[in-house]
């Protein structure tokens, strides 16, 4: 694959908020790819602490009525209705990425590799964000859209309850994605220049 082939998916790859339950692919596929994006995506001192759970039908509808719940109980309710309509935008989507990252493994290379020891949890943090731009590429690449969320640590006890996740997994940002059903708005871009320096 040429270099302009791998621009055309990142540039394609937008934050959808309008999308549906529609399939696009099947689950099986979707699977797949996050799979590869896991297997694949690289992470410091090969530490491969990224943990994803995949929710699709009433798992991914479960997870949108756990985070409206726990929303509902701290926001006002004569303030609720914009946020109930987010949540059900979100809800109305086809199923949601959870990205975690193993504690317990950060934990031990700060223990055995002290002297980066600082370094881990940012190392982690940025190899997160590299899965979760992998799969949400690859995503858009199949007819998909997705925006990235982060409802944590709010609802970060009753996920792990709810699908029996180790305490060590640290929920780091959510992705619900669906067929598209409206086209995204205009992107602006500030000048490339003053962005990036080059020195001969």
């Amino acid at each position: 694959m040429t270099s302009e082939a791998f621009f055309d998916a990142v540039k394609s790859r937008r934050s959808i908020y309008a999308i549906s339950k529609e399939a696009v692919i099947s689950d099986e596929k979707i699977v797949a790819i996050v799979q590869d994006a896991v297997k694949h995506t690289p992470s410091s001192f090969n530490s491969q602490s990224a943990r994803v759970v995949v929710l699709l039908g009433d798992n991914h509808d479960k997870f949108w009525d756990i985070t409206t719940n726990t929303l509902r109980a701290i926001v006002a309710a004569d303030q609720f209705e914009p946020t109930a309509q987010k949540m059900n935008s979100f809800k109305s989507g086809y199923g949601t990425v959870l990205f975690f990252e193993d504690k317990k493994v950060i934990d031990g290379l700060m223990e055995n590799f002290a002297a980066y020891a600082q370094n881990f949890p940012i190392w982690s943090q940025q190899s997160s964000g590299m899965h979760q731009f992998v799969v949400w590429t690859a995503l858009e690449k199949e007819g998909f859209g997705a925006s990235l969320q982060h409802y944590n640590p709010l609802v970060d006890e009753e996920v792990r309850s709810t699908w029996s996740l180790p305490d060590s997994w640290q929920l780091i940002a959510q992705m619900p994605f669906g067929k598209p059903t409206a086209a995204p708005g205009e992107k602006t871009f500030q000048p490339i220049d003053e962005r990036v320096k080059v020195f001969k």
